[in-house]
């Protein structure tokens, strides 16, 4: 079972912003995911590719019999080679970039207890050469796009792997790199050793510190989504109940700050009420009792007994084959799954049978990567249908 650290690096944006959360979390129970476990196993596909190519030279036999295990695992899925290739990809260019073989680790575990107490974590991918060292993070997600610039988790490893390597390489620069596969996405962030020692210092210990001994305000935010307490938790309750505050504003109009608050403070609400919908109903299951609630057996659905056994049943009767077919091209997307980017490329984005049409124009928070849209006239960007708002 994999040890967790209470002021762990992948829950630094967590208690870097809202210190007493990590006590917090630790009254509540542990859980996984289907997409959590599937990540795992990307990982030991991932961490067995890098193995083979820089660290462990294994015969084709041995590697094949390692990688056979890992796909009779149940959420084992073909793409997850193209998406490990990726991974390997990148890696390979930036180890033959350097002018001498660097230093490899693989699956390295990071102390940084001298900025936040116990804490540590695992680095994916670390490469030294000279006094430029790379923190490799691979992500399988792709529910939330995730960006190396200014990342806690990212910076934490960093500092990590700096005292442990500081003593035989004179790192001046780390590229800490993020690579999500699954969205197209390899984001990069270069700071120097000084600079991250410097954050570290006065960033992390004194938040650490507060966190560590379950002190500070609990601070609402886009960091709740992954708390374990983001269902119960007090202070997010009252934060998004307090949009009823806005019913004391004068004026007959609402202002753009205000808009701009009210989608803020909206958005995390439609979050915070699905987490409490699913806790409700974790809790009716188990016995307990949630006033003016209850568990009911949802609207259920038909199956075929046996799909092979019905149609041959059906034609039997005289019914047509093609009645019971129905026949849809790939969508493009779909098509270069099947076919493989080399030859989706080839014969049909460079031949020109592929075409991008751009998005409709959508609402995002400042903070959001993408371009804002040059100002538009309203009744053109809507004329035949409205965008809408991403919530994530």
């Amino acid at each position: 079972m994999t040890a967790h650290a209470l002021l762990g690096a992948s829950g630094a944006h967590k208690w870097l912003h809202c210190t007493p959360s990590a006590r917090l979390e630790e009254t509540m129970p542990d859980s996984t995911s289907t997409y959590a476990e599937e990540g795992s196993l990307a990982h030991e596909i991932g961490e067995l590719k890098l193995r083979k190519h820089f660290i462990e030279p294994m015969g084709a036999r041995s590697f094949n019999s390692k990688l056979k295990k890992l796909q009779e695992k149940p959420l084992y899925q073909d793409e997850m080679l193209k998406h490990t290739d990726t991974y390997l990809n990148y890696i390979s260019g930036v180890v033959h970039g350097y002018a001498a073989p660097p230093y490899i680790a693989i699956e390295k575990k990071l102390d940084y207890s001298a900025y936040a107490p116990e804490g540590f974590g695992t680095g994916d991918c670390i490469i030294i050469g000279g006094n430029v060292m790379y923190v490799i993070d691979f992500k399988y997600g792709k529910g939330v796009p995730v960006f190396a610039d200014n990342n806690p988790q990212m910076m934490l490893y960093a500092i990590g792997a700096i005292l442990e390597y500081s003593i035989l390489y004179s790192i001046e620069q780390v590229v800490m790199v993020i690579v999500q596969p699954r969205l197209d996405s390899i984001s990069e962030f270069t700071m120097s050793a000084d600079d991250l020692h410097y954050w570290a210092t006065n960033t992390v210990m004194g938040a650490a510190e507060m966190a560590w001994k379950g002190l500070g305000e609990f601070v609402p935010g886009d960091h709740c989504r992954f708390c374990r307490a983001k269902s119960l938790c007090r202070a997010r309750a009252e934060f998004n109940l307090s949009l009823e505050d806005f019913k004391q504003t004068k004026p007959p109009l609402i202002s753009n700050e205000e808009v701009g608050e009210i989608l803020q403070r909206a958005q995390d609400l439609a979050k915070w009420a699905k987490a409490l919908e699913e806790y409700a109903l974790s809790e009716c299951l188990r016995g307990g009792e949630v006033p003016g609630w209850k568990a009911v057996e949802g609207r259920g659905s038909r199956q075929y007994a046996n799909q092979d056994e019905a149609f041959k049943a059906l034609i039997a009767g005289g019914i047509e084959e093609a009645v019971l077919y129905v026949r849809n091209p790939l969508t493009v997307p779909a098509l270069e799954k099947v076919l493989g980017k080399k030859q989706y490329t080839e014969l049909l984005f460079d031949a020109g049978h592929v075409k991008t049409e751009p998005g409709k124009p959508t609402l995002a928070l400042a903070s959001d990567k993408r371009e804002p849209i040059k100002p538009l006239n309203p009744e053109d960007v809507f004329k035949n249908e409205s965008g809408g708002i991403e919530n994530e």
